[in-house]
């Protein structure tokens, strides 16, 4: 695994966040394969790591899923809100 090729301690099973349920379904049931042919690949190594106690994909609200700052455009109390669960900062505000 990268962090153990990196020296970096970590704790198993690592917690994978997802706010998507049907991505979280299938993941964990196998039942749902033949609707969702394209996620194939994906679907078996993910469901390997779930088995194996690698990973641990848990339920998150959108509205607390962090990883939303970099991939979508929100309003602006959501914006400041994760910002803030960030614990970033505006270097450049003034003082």
């Amino acid at each position: 695994m990268l962090l153990q090729e990196l020296s970096i301690e970590f704790e198993t099973p690592l917690q994978v966040y997802c706010d998507n349920q049907a991505a979280i379904s299938i993941a964990h049931n196998p039942v749902h394969h033949d609707q969702t042919k394209h996620v194939e690949v994906h679907r078996h190594f993910i469901k390997e790591k779930i088995d194996n106690g690698t990973i641990c994909v848990t339920y998150v609200p959108t509205i607390q899923q962090t990883a939303d700052i970099l991939t979508k455009a929100l309003f602006k109390l959501m914006f400041e809100r994760m910002v803030d669960k960030l614990g970033m900062y505006n270097l450049y505000y003034p003082a």
